[in-house]
């Protein structure tokens, strides 16, 4: 009961501090001009063109290298990202790294999952650490099935 409350408090303690950053980063950047192109918005430029090229349906996680569910999520989609590579695209997002990406995808909490389909059409989201069998699972209510050695397939 302890080690729950403590992760609790662990939890809490993360989410306020990323609120306080992004807090402070849309202070500091509310005065000054917006640059229209940087890297952040080349690399979801070409993140788009390879998703319409490939047309591989996507899951997006936004996260923080240093969030201890996030940690917890890392070899999940690792392993995803390497078991499924020619049927699923799978995108980590550090939102303390890159906090304007937390805005753009309204995160509330992390790590936050979000499931898009082939036409990058957002089909679910999730928020705080998810399972790889749970992932499968919600990829196979969706009818995409994600079976090794297979293309995608839609029920």
């Amino acid at each position: 009961m302890k080690n729950t409350w403590k992760i609790v408090i662990v939890l809490l303690l993360a989410v306020s501090v990323f609120a306080v950053v992004l807090q402070k980063k849309s202070q500091s950047n509310s005065g000054k001009p917006q640059t229209v192109v940087n890297d952040a918005n080349i690399a979801a430029a070409q993140t788009q063109q390879a998703n319409q090229s490939a047309k591989l349906p996507r899951l997006l996680d936004l996260g923080a290298d240093k969030c201890i569910p996030c940690k917890l999520m890392a070899p999940i989609l690792e392993g995803l990202k390497e078991e499924y590579k020619s049927r699923l695209e799978v995108v980590f997002i550090d939102v303390w790294k890159k906090p304007d990406e937390a805005k753009k995808y309204g995160i509330k909490l992390i790590p936050t999952q979000i499931f898009y389909d082939s036409n990058d059409k957002e089909l679910f989201r999730h928020e705080g650490f998810f399972s790889k069998e749970d992932i499968l699972a919600k990829w196979k209510e969706f009818g995409i099935k994600l079976e090794k050695g297979t293309q995608n397939e839609k029920n």
